[in-house]
């Protein structure tokens, strides 16, 4: 019988489908784990067996190498509209839609419930916890600068081209560059840390960072360290949100620095400046992969074994956010030390004064007694902002940050209310600490760009305030007096939402978690005046200039704008600027400004008809000289025009 070739052509056709089929089939199968584990399944472009090293591109050498040729210190600027423009209409990588108006977020009428049992870590004394390290941690660079976070300090002749490094990026880049990307630092944590025994059942996570005209290598060394000490089965990626940098090396070259990491590190880049707040509720869209989002700044060191005992508490119950103890990292050699303050442990709780300045206050002895360890997790009635943690879904249905706050300022308050008035905790972790570099005197700055207008940290206050305070918001006005007429936009949404998820009252917060900021920074007393203070008739205003804490204040010329010029005399005699109270000098006669209390400095009168302040302990007048410029007391003397002052109100817009 005769078989034609056509049919023989399609029998071998569907017969080499159907093998490639279950050649493809059985591959698919072998990435996962015998036993189902969701963490033995490969992450996209990786492999688990393997480390997370580079195996193309730059590698980092035994023999030391400059990150970046010096003293070129100024980045090179690059055209962001022509950029803009050309790339209108390609889609960036990993990105589902490149119109970043789809950054919305969701509010959800209900949480979702925990649906996993995760228990409780174990303290084992004298056996070494699972997630530490066996050996010593290798350095980058054998005997380099900067290894164990050992200071390096540069000679006399790199002393201009340090300052033009700070005041373009904030930090001593010039060291910075001259350290390894992948150094080694010393481990700050409490001895006991390294006993706690984790479930290995952690979630898995995506890391964001968001930067601005970075400094290379404060930036890189930040996701090396992220890499060099995440167990990889729980790192999904690091996800970089570039708001609007026009920096050449953070440009192609930085998407070339990325592809040695094959896909685990991503970069999506803002089509206009969107601020650190919502950059980073761009970020929560963009990082799709883990189930849990850690912040940090973009210029930051994660330490030895970090991740466990941050995303425990998380793994254990969803409306848990968390926050690592956060180091200091000196912008100019280096080095790594405990911040200062807290308790005999250093360890504090997140406040705030009245005026909304982040303070910190000593671990109580009620939170302490609510912990069997001292190195458990307690709470804190808020945080500084930076780094956190917490988990995805959690964050989308708390509704990310206020749509409504720009830039920078008041989000980490927002946040830390929000998810403790509407049936979250937030957790401060001992045993997991990142370093932080905090920028230097003489930074130039990031200006806000000129479409969000003046003042915008100051309106992201009132917006918080008018959400979240209820009546305590009259002490924030006490505080602020200048804000009292200030714009704030439509926060009717916020409200809903308040209502919707049945959050409960400031007063509930004020008495049951941040009970204790009443005792250090006491609720503020009516303000009789306020304003700038200036000389009667002329154009010179009492200036702090910035000093705080037992500094000098001075006579300036006025500028209306507040802030170093913006005092308010209370019902308790106080002279004050923020937390600052004015108080007589150690010699006497000079005004300095220092850090008080509800319950002192309580000296000064303000009579208005006479345009004068009287010193009540001393029953002097506030004076001033023209020449010197300096505020000081001297005999009461209705003659003299150098003692006659009027407060005049200043409204913020």
């Amino acid at each position: 019988m005769r078989v034609k070739l056509g049919f023989i052509l399609r029998s071998l056709l569907i017969v080499g489908t159907f093998l490639a089929l279950v050649t493809l089939w059985s591959r698919l199968l072998s990435t996962q784990g015998e036993d189902g584990d969701p963490f033995a399944r490969q992450l996209p472009g990786r492999d688990v067996n393997k480390p997370n090293i580079p195996n193309n591109g730059p590698v980092v050498n035994n023999k030391f190498q400059p990150v970046v040729p010096w003293p070129q210190v100024e980045g090179v600027e690059v055209d962001l509209e022509s950029i803009r423009l050309k790339n209108k209409n390609v889609p960036q990588q990993g990105a589902a839609d490149n119109n970043q108006q789809n950054a919305i977020q969701k509010q959800y009428l209900t949480f979702k419930p925990q649906k996993f049992a995760y228990p409780d870590p174990v303290l084992k004394n004298g056996v070494l916890g699972n997630f530490e390290t066996k050996q010593a941690e290798p350095p980058g660079v054998a005997n380099g600068p900067g290894e164990e976070a050992k200071p390096l300090v540069l000679g006399a002749e790199y002393k201009d081209v340090v300052q033009s490094s700070i005041k373009e990026f904030g930090f001593n880049m010039v060291a910075s560059d001259q350290i390894s990307l992948d150094r080694s630092i010393n481990d700050l944590r409490h001895e006991e840390c390294k006993y706690w025994q984790y479930d290995e059942r952690l979630l898995t996570s995506s890391i964001i960072i968001v930067f601005h005209n970075e400094g290379w290598s404060t930036l890189m060394r930040t996701v090396h360290s992220v890499i060099k000490r995440t167990p990889k089965k729980y790192l999904a990626e690091i996800v970089l949100i570039d708001d609007y940098s026009n920096k050449e090396h953070l440009k192609e070259r930085l998407e070339e620095y990325l592809k040695q990491w094959n896909g685990l590190v991503k970069v999506f880049r803002n089509e206009r400046r969107e601020g650190l707040i919502q950059a980073r509720s761009i970020g929560a869209h963009k990082a799709a992969l883990g189930q849990v989002l850690i912040y940090l700044d973009a210029h930051c060191e994660v330490g030895p074994n970090w991740y466990a005992p941050l995303i425990a508490p998380i793994t254990a119950d969803r409306t848990t956010c968390t926050v690592p103890l956060i180091d200091y990292i000196d912008g100019n050699d280096f080095t790594i030390e405990p911040q200062q303050g807290g308790d005999e442990d250093g360890f504090a709780r997140g406040a705030w004064d009245w005026s909304l300045l982040w303070k910190r206050v000593p671990l109580n002895s009620r939170e302490k007694a609510r912990r069997m360890h001292k190195t458990e997790p307690y709470r804190s009635p808020a945080m500084a902002g930076g780094l956190f943690a917490i988990e995805r879904d959690f964050f989308f249905e708390l509704g990310l940050y206020d749509p409504g706050l720009q830039i920078w300022g008041g989000e980490n308050f927002e946040i830390s209310y929000k998810i403790w008035q509407c049936g979250g905790k937030l957790l401060f972790v001992p045993c997991s600490r990142v370093g932080h570099i905090y920028r230097l005197h003489g930074w130039a700055g990031n200006p806000p760009p000129a479409y969000v207008g003046s003042s915008p940290t100051l309106k992201n206050y009132v917006r918080v305030v008018e959400v979240w305070w209820d009546e305590y918001a009259d002490y924030f006005y006490a505080s602020r007096p200048e804000t009292k007429a200030m714009a704030y936009g439509d926060i009717t949404p916020l409200k809903k939402f308040r209502e919707e998820h049945h959050c409960k009252s400031f007063k509930w917060f004020m008495e049951e978690i941040a009970y204790d900021i009443p005792e250090h920074y006491p609720l503020p007393a009516k303000n009789i005046e306020w304003g700038e203070i200036r000389g009667h008739e002329t154009d010179y205003c009492i200036d702090s200039m910035g000093h705080t804490n037992g500094g000098f204040v001075e006579l300036g010329p006025c500028h209306r704008m507040g802030g170093n010029q913006l005092f308010r005399i209370n019902e308790g005699n106080q002279l004050m600027q923020y937390d600052q109270c004015l108080t007589r000098g150690a010699d006497g006669s000079k005004v300095m400004i220092t850090h008080c209390n509800m319950n002192v400095y309580k000296e000064w009168q303000y009579i208005k008809t006479l345009h004068r302040f009287t010193h009540i302990p001393t029953g002097k007048c506030l004076d001033r000289s023209e020449v010197l410029h300096q505020v000081f007391i001297s005999d009461c003397d209705s003659a003299k025009t150098s003692q006659k002052w009027e407060m005049n109100n200043l409204l913020a817009v």
